[in-house]
């Protein structure tokens, strides 16, 4: 009897004498590369491949395009929205230890850095040097999978999203090729934009293996406050009015009461209630930062906001957007033996308040528990929806809530994702945003660079 090789047995023997022990077979690596934090039935990959250069990557994705195998780029784990789910099985490819600062100009305020590389450990690289990354999405992603997912966060209203702060990457495309995209300059007219078409491209096009990076000088002083209102539609309206008058605030996040209570028991914070609360932060001179939170607060107080409190000492501010920062984790807590599903809805903003109070009612309707937090400065909010975990009717339930929230935020000129990209979770609203004739476009792309499919299959395209 003669035994046939599959290709991915055939790629995987090869891949054990590239990268020795870096390469994976063992079931609970296998198991922790399955999904992120999201709530797709895991898929476990064939083999985990942790790369260290750019060539490794190249060499890995020549040897997968010959033989047909699928690739899954993997930074932290951290995405919503299955991004990470090896869903054909194949190579998980873990780019997490290229985690290098590979050059910081500080002139022209940019750095060049391997994808592994965190925000947090880059700007405490940075630190010294006067300089910070802003792109914070509130968990510790990588940089690399916050361009592949065109991430944002809580600084967007004033320093932009991942798109508008790199300059220039390095793509090895599905066949192995390596690429280089943008430059150093802070602008250029020639070509198309590469740059941008990886961006968001969530894995699907190829692997991003270097960013360089749009760096920002660290503020002179910065200052956070706190404010609560009687009703979520008040919170809302004193946003949109903040953005229409141009404060330049750095952060304004929205926390519905539900969201407020569950960081309340969750991130111990002591002095506040169960309120609808907005979170902000200024940048800027020692004068600069008194008059923009003088000036919200004065609006913030058109609108019934009580207890406006100012936070300049580095701590209170850090405890606060810790806080913040937590918010995913104290909702999922709030009731035990619960998981959660997150909405990304983003609309305009003048519809802010229109979305947020009419997905509130939705939620409330349906009798599941579900928590409202939001960098809703720029128009995007996140309804993180409770059920019973291994609840299958508790799951199609939070489906159907989503899908509800997210048509509503598409029928105000929304998108059903500000920020955390499509993955699995959002393939079934592409079309409906975007018209068939686009999605046949973005198709067309996909086949032109990764004309064997083996890019993250199954991801922003349902086939």
């Amino acid at each position: 009897m003669s035994l046939t090789t599959t290709p991915v047995e055939t790629v995987i023997a090869t891949l054990r004498d590239l990268l020795g022990e870096r390469l994976s077979v063992n079931a609970s690596v296998r198991e922790q590369h399955s999904r992120g934090e999201d709530t797709t039935t895991p898929t476990l990959p064939d083999a985990v491949a942790f790369v260290e250069t750019t060539e490794e990557v190249s060499r890995i994705l020549t040897l997968c395009h010959q033989h047909g195998v699928a690739v899954t780029p993997f930074g932290a784990g951290t995405s919503l929205e299955g991004h990470v789910n090896p869903v054909r099985a194949g190579i998980s490819l873990d780019l997490s230890r290229m985690t290098a600062v590979l050059e910081v100009n500080e002139e022209d305020m940019d750095c060049l850095i391997e994808p592994g590389v965190t925000r947090q450990a880059l700007n405490a690289f940075l630190r010294d040097k006067g300089m910070f990354f802003p792109v914070d999405p509130g968990s510790h992603a990588t940089i690399g999978g916050m361009c592949a997912t065109r991430a944002s966060g809580t600084n967007a209203v004033r320093y932009g999203t991942i798109r508008e702060n790199v300059l220039g990457l390095e793509v090895v495309l599905a066949d192995g090729r390596v690429i280089e995209t943008g430059g150093r300059v802070r602008k250029a007219s020639n070509g198309y934009d590469l740059t941008r078409l990886f961006i968001g491209s969530e894995g699907t096009l190829g692997v991003i293996t270097k960013v360089r990076l749009r760096l920002h000088g660290i503020p002179e002083a910065m200052s956070a406050a706190v404010c609560q209102f009687p009703t979520l539609a008040a919170a809302v309206e004193t946003v949109i009015t903040v953005m229409q008058t141009g404060v330049p605030v750095a952060r304004i996040e929205l926390l519905d009461e539900d969201q407020m209570e569950a960081c309340i028991k969750y991130s111990k914070l002591e002095g506040f209630a169960p309120l609808p609360t907005l979170f902000l932060e200024f940048h800027g001179t020692d004068a600069s930062v008194k008059e923009q939170a003088e000036s919200v607060e004065a609006i913030a107080a058109d609108f019934g906001a009580s207890g406006f409190a100012w936070a300049t000492d580095a701590e209170a501010r850090n405890r606060l957007w810790q806080a913040r920062h937590d918010a995913y984790w104290a909702a999922v807590n709030l009731k035990p033996a619960h998981r959660g599903i997150t909405t990304d809805v983003c609309v305009p903003i003048s519809r802010l308040a229109e979305a947020v109070v009419q997905a509130k009612e939705t939620a409330k309707a349906s009798g599941l528990t579900s928590c409202i937090v939001g960098h809703v400065g720029d128009g995007n909010f996140h309804c993180l929806i409770l059920f019973p975990e291994g609840s299958q009717e508790g799951l199609e339930k939070a489906w159907a809530l989503d899908r509800a929230i997210v048509a509503q935020g598409l029928a105000l000129g929304g998108t059903c994702s500000g920020e955390h990209g499509v993955g699995l979770g959002k393939r079934e609203f592409l079309e409906q945003e975007h018209g068939v004739e686009a999605l046949a476009v973005m198709r067309g792309i996909k086949a032109s660079l990764d004309p064997r499919g083996i890019m993250n299959p199954g991801k922003i395209f349902r086939n």
